[in-house]
């Protein structure tokens, strides 16, 4: 009888969760869920925060309408979720298991996701210099506690424990009285050695850093306990594998060759490539570069430009466009006015307009906003716009990535995947103009998929 892994991604805005076949390797069932989480009414500037109660009861409706009778033939369960982001509860209390064969959200904060923003320029030039080939950016875990640190300190007090959303479902699963890391998401909390795979404890204590709330850190692909109860009929003592980060997943999910460079544009974008194995990263940041060195799996490296502006410039153009109509009293729905605008450029082959789409900025230069140019009468049509600002994303991918990089690295071809490109037929197009070497679409990346073909492959 077909054992499966239950593989889990705790997104931005869903959660998915898949049924891999151990034998074969393949999706035997898949369901996702929308959070709708977002939290609009906080009293922080920039601040991006989500509701945990919700995430988790998207959580728990996603994986209950799996395949009942497949669900109880689960060998293991692998989490990934969203990265630096950080969650706080209390030690034995985060959750509450009395309803039955899932859990409720008890005793924890709201998530402070990575597109937190509270964190300026001027208060992470104040922040100790870490002991780490990575820098720290607004929206890291490190980073957000600093802020409550010398903000709302009396914050903190209230809770023993913190993670990320995808840690916090770990631990509760297996009823961890703490939270384990992998140096996945401990990398991209900041103030982690990747090289010696340690918190820089030192330095945090020097600062006044509440050195209790680090979690534990544990090896990438590694077993964190086992679950505690039943749930959804996986019966209760199913290994847990130790959290992983939603971006190493994902590639994991696609990338069939070292010579595979992927890339991948949902709410971001991001553009990787695998290092050489005897790669190590340099002792220390350079925050002005594009380029970063996330840890992937045995003591492996991966080479990421990784950009906030993604298919969220998108949706905001069209968010916009929708405004503007409703003030002109004309209403259309976000996803119609988005298919007339791909039936627009469609039929725009080309532009000379420019659009550098970086309204969100990026981490290594987070006061270039964006910038629209070369405007004349005869560019000013939603076919000009919409087909320059779906070539302005890839422009800004490859200009943090150049194309010579990928050639020196070897790179032969692009796994091209993600939501953006899977609906975008003008994004698509030029993906295609903008890379030397030929695209593939069809191994999508999937970072629910990813982390159950992670532990079926360290079975």
């Amino acid at each position: 009888m077909s054992a499966y892994i239950l593989g889990i991604d705790v997104g931005t805005t869903s959660v998915k969760a898949v049924l891999l076949e151990t034998g074969s390797r393949s999706v035997a069932a898949t369901h996702t869920t929308p959070t709708t989480s977002d939290i609009t009414d906080s009293d922080v500037v920039k601040a991006k925060e989500q509701d945990t109660g919700r995430i988790v009861d998207a959580l728990n409706r996603c994986v209950g309408l799996l395949p009942g009778d497949k669900l109880q033939r689960v060998s293991s369960i692998g989490l990934s979720g969203q990265m630096h982001g950080v969650l706080f509860w209390k030690a034995l209390f985060g959750c509450d298991w009395s309803n039955g064969d899932f859990f409720t959200v008890r005793d924890t904060s709201q998530l402070i996701t990575w597109q937190d923003g509270r964190c300026s320029s001027d208060f992470l030039s104040s922040l100790p210099k870490p002991d780490s080939h990575l820098s720290v950016a607004t929206g890291f875990g490190c980073a957000t506690i600093f802020w409550y640190m010398r903000h709302r300190p009396e914050f903190l007090k209230d809770f023993t424990v913190a993670g990320t959303i995808q840690d916090y479902v770990v631990s509760m699963l297996c009823g961890l009285d703490g939270c384990v890391m992998t140096p996945q998401n401990a990398a991209s909390w900041g103030f982690f050695n990747t090289s010696s795979n340690q918190w820089n404890i030192d330095i945090l204590k020097g600062a006044g850093f509440p050195l209790h709330l680090l979690p534990q850190c544990v090896p990438s692909g590694g077993l964190a306990g086992q679950t505690c109860s039943d749930w959804h009929g996986i019966p209760a003592g199913t290994p847990v594998g130790a959290a992983l980060g939603d971006f190493q997943c994902s590639v994991y999910s696609c990338m069939s060759a070292r010579t595979d460079g992927v890339l991948n544009i949902s709410t971001s974008a991001q553009l990787t490539f695998a290092m050489p194995p005897d790669f190590k990263p340099p002792k220390s940041p350079r925050p002005d570069s594009s380029i970063s060195y996330f840890p992937y799996f045995e003591d492996s490296y991966l080479a990421v430009a990784a950009s906030l502006n993604g298919g969220n410039v998108l949706a905001t153009f069209v968010e916009m466009l929708a405004a503007w109509m409703k003030e002109l009293d004309v209403e259309l729905t976000d996803s119609c006015l988005y298919e007339k605008l791909i039936h627009c450029a469609l039929n725009q082959e080309t532009s000379d307009l420019r659009v550098s789409p970086t309204i969100l900025g990026e981490r290594h230069n987070p006061l270039c906003l964006g910038q629209v140019t070369n405007i004349s009468t005869t560019n000013l049509s939603l076919g000009h716009l919409t087909r320059a600002l779906c070539r302005g994303v890839l422009d800004n991918i490859t200009s943090m990535m150049p194309a010579e990089r990928l050639q020196q690295a070897g790179v032969s071809r692009i796994v091209a995947s993600g939501s953006a490109i899977a609906r975008n037929e003008v994004l698509r197009q030029e993906v295609e103009k903008a890379f030397l070497q030929p695209v593939v679409y069809g191994q999508n990346a999937d970072s629910a998929v990813g982390v159950a073909m992670v532990l079926c492959d360290l079975r």
